[in-house]
């Protein structure tokens, strides 16, 4: 943390002084403090990347979970051994103390584990913004409060109430939906924590330290907030560059795939622009510091990220939009039906309007409207993770079937990231063999980024350099080099231009060559060209199939790539995409995404490097291949463990079968309401003279989960 922050400290937590707190999905609502939203009851987070990260409500809901579930497990197989052959427990220690038993292990899950909901629950109903705790708290509170009345009076209820002379309790039913509730907010507090620490990643990027010249010419170690604009630093070989600005003396390759997230290195020279946190080679030279602190590239990616996660808003959930207007409908059928009966029931009328009102409480305890969503999602990442696709949160599942439009970064996502020899052609008197073997002796000399492929090519081919004497490398345009006491000549087309050395032989084949968006080298032997060598990145050998099934699922595709416009225009025609984005900054990437939206497209993000991190945040649904870096798997939602673009493809088709899942279990939830409570209220009794008891609501109930949780089961046999 940067020390000239004033910070606070309270308990074990470090928070910036002055940092306020937002909801995400209410960013009205700020508060200089952390805390829940008033609305939603999700836990605020900090508006300043830089903050600390507060982990204290993710180690509070984790401990609550862990003894709720410690203690849920053994109430669970109390409550059902009466349908255990030989081990009804009940018979064996008597009701009562059996009864007993289960108050003992389900209060503390109840009062203490569910103790936060309770509150938001209040806040709920006190602001009048209604939600899942809302209901949460409400079905708890009926189960446990009325279990609680029937162990301690359970003389006073009448035969409504019982079944074969038993009084029914609802622990079980109340500890259950806790420890589920803890575990989703464990989950979710998880989630956002990874995503927390994919700033905190981009920031580690930059060095603590820098080296300034002196006005006497010495050398300087210091802090790097203590450099200024106009600074001159020294940037050593292997180090990262401290902050924004323009080489004056020295030249090296600098690694910016951080920033382009292309794998080939830079060559940097006099005048050159640099940034902070790309990595410098062998190199050593001079930087005048042009763009310091948060001025740096590096830092505005940071509050790119930070701007993108806060500004996304979650799409409400159903349960919740229905809450709305579900549960004040409960809580005024439970009144009215206890004031018809209180008033024209039979006797004992009170006994009777209580038995209903708790009935209708009971039935429409949203244990099965809790489960319809997280069961449905539970299954379905579970599915998901068999075939290679991490996905992180519900809303990012929900999203995939809505998708309209892929954004994809070329290098790592449609392309290997390694550049490879793809194709070596020879002139007349010499071979194949010949150009890659001369080549390789040479390259093995040189620093160039490329050399590495050509290098890597030979020793596949299990060539040995040969001796090479006078090398030399000639700046920007290639490496000269004896061999065999001839001279030979490795570079671009300037390099053969300025030596007068003729192409024309192979010109076809270099024009065929570049339509492909490869890098033609030229060797040539005693002024004479000996043959070409090209050089790309390869395309992976599933992305055509993926291109394929995107295209059926009727996804536009779009790439966007810091590549330039001739690589980027042969990839797009090769692989039959949509239309492509060249030459593009992370800046200009999140701009260009923004604008999609803008157009009301569902913009789905596929990309590897640290300089896609803001696309993917600000992206409706961020993929991340697997095979990139941590930054940009923390800042996706979905993962593809394989980086495999298929994954995209199946993770639509998941989308679509977990959607249909939860929308089928939502049905099963509601309709035992729909039906259930008007019973439950006893519209049946003037006809039938059927009056709803709490243990047939609880049943009603308890087959309403059943119902969801075996629908929810039949994702994981579903082919993608």
């Amino acid at each position: 943390m940067n020390p000239k922050q004033n910070l606070t400290i309270a308990s074990t937590k470090v928070v910036s002084k002055g940092t306020l707190y937002t909801c995400p999905m209410h960013p009205e609502i700020q508060q200089p403090h952390p805390g829940t939203c008033p609305k939603c009851g999700m836990a605020l987070e900090p508006m300043d990347p830089m903050a600390e990260e507060d982990l204290s409500e993710l180690h509070n809901m984790t401990r609550r979970f862990w003894v709720s579930l410690a203690l849920c497990i053994p109430l669970l197989l109390i409550s059902m051994s009466e349908f255990i052959p030989n081990v009804n427990l009940h018979h064996w220690i008597g009701i009562n103390t059996f009864n007993w038993i289960q108050a003992i292990f389900g209060t503390p899950i109840v009062l203490w584990g569910g103790w936060p909901f309770f509150v938001r629950a209040w806040v709920s109903f006190k602001t009048w913004h209604l939600n899942m705790f809302s209901l949460i708290g409400l079905g708890t509170a009926a189960a446990y409060l009325f279990s609680i009345f029937a162990l301690l009076f359970p003389s006073i209820l009448p035969d409504a109430f019982k079944m074969n002379g038993m009084v029914p309790l609802y622990f079980e039913a109340a500890a259950v939906i806790v420890t589920l509730v803890l575990m989703g907010q464990v989950l979710e507090l998880r989630a956002r924590s990874k995503t927390n620490s994919a700033v905190k990643a981009l920031l580690e990027l930059a060095p603590n330290i820098a080296f300034r010249i002196k006005s006497d010419g010495s050398e300087e170690e210091i802090s790097l907030e203590l450099v200024q604009v106009g600074d001159v630093l020294r940037v050593k070989p292997g180090a990262k560059v401290p902050v924004d600005g323009i080489i004056t003396e020295g030249q090296s390759n600098i690694d910016e795939s951080m920033i382009t997230g292309e794998p080939v290195p830079v060559e940097k020279h006099i005048g050159s622009n640099v940034s902070a946190g790309t990595v410098n080679q062998a190199g050593s030279f001079l930087l005048r510091a042009d763009k310091v602190g948060a001025e740096t590239l590096l830092s505005r990616i940071v509050q790119m990220v930070d701007e993108a996660g806060r500004s996304r808003a979650p799409i409400q959930k159903l349960a919740d939009q229905v809450s709305a207007w579900f549960v004040p409908m409960v809580i005024g059928v439970a009144i009215l039906a206890f004031l018809i009966w209180a008033i024209l029931g039979p006797a004992p009328a009170l006994t009777n309007a209580l038995v209903v009102a708790v009935s209708v409480l009971i039935i429409a305890c949203p244990c099965a409207l809790g489960l319809a969503t997280p069961i449905s999602i539970m299954v379905g990442v579970g599915r998901g993770a068999k075939e290679g696709i991490l996905i992180k949160d519900a809303e990012a599942l929900e999203l995939m079937e809505k998708v309209d439009t892929l954004v994809v970064d070329k290098t790592g996502t449609l392309t290997e990231g390694k550049p490879k020899v793809q194709r070596i052609i020879a002139t007349s008197g010499f071979t194949d063999t010949d150009v890659l073997h001369y080549a390789t002796s040479l390259d093995t000399h040189s620093e160039h980024p490329l050399a590495a492929a050509i290098v890597n090519h030979g020793k596949e081919q299990h060539l040995t350099p040969k001796p090479v004497t006078e090398f030399k490398a000639i700046t920007g345009k290639g490496v000269s080099g004896e061999i065999d006491n001839q001279l030979v000549l490795l570079g671009n087309t300037q390099l053969m231009y300025e030596l007068n050395i003729s192409t024309s032989e192979l010109d076809a084949d270099i024009q065929k060559i570049r339509a492909l968006g490869q890098t033609v080298i030229f060797l040539a032997i005693q002024d004479k060209l000996a043959g070409i060598i090209s050089v790309a990145d390869p395309i992976k050998s599933t992305t055509q199939e993926a291109i394929q099934q995107l295209h059926a699922a009727k996804i536009k595709i779009i790439v966007v790539t810091g590549d330039n416009a001739a690589t980027a225009a042969a990839v797009v025609k090769q692989l039959g995409l949509d239309d492509f984005k060249a030459d593009i900054l992370p800046e200009d990437k999140l701009k260009y995404l923004k604008t999609l939206q803008q157009q009301g497209r569902i913009v789905a993000m596929a990309g590897d490097g640290v300089n896609d991190a803001p696309a993917l945040m600000q992206a409706n649904v961020g993929i991340a291949m697997g095979t990139g870096t941590d930054v940009a798997m923390n800042s996706a939602r979905i993962v593809l463990v394989k980086g495999d673009l298929r994954g995209i493809a199946k993770a639509r088709l998941l989308s679509q079968h977990t959607m249909k899942n939860i929308r089928q279990n939502l049905f099963f939830a509601f309709i035992y309401n729909f039906v259930g409570v008007p019973i439950a209220a006893g519209v049946l009794y003037p006809w039938f003279g059927i009056l709803l008891s709490p243990m047939i609501a609880s049943a009603a109930m308890s087959l309403s989960s059943v119902s969801v949780i075996t629908n929810a089961l039949r994702i994981r046999k579903k082919i993608l």
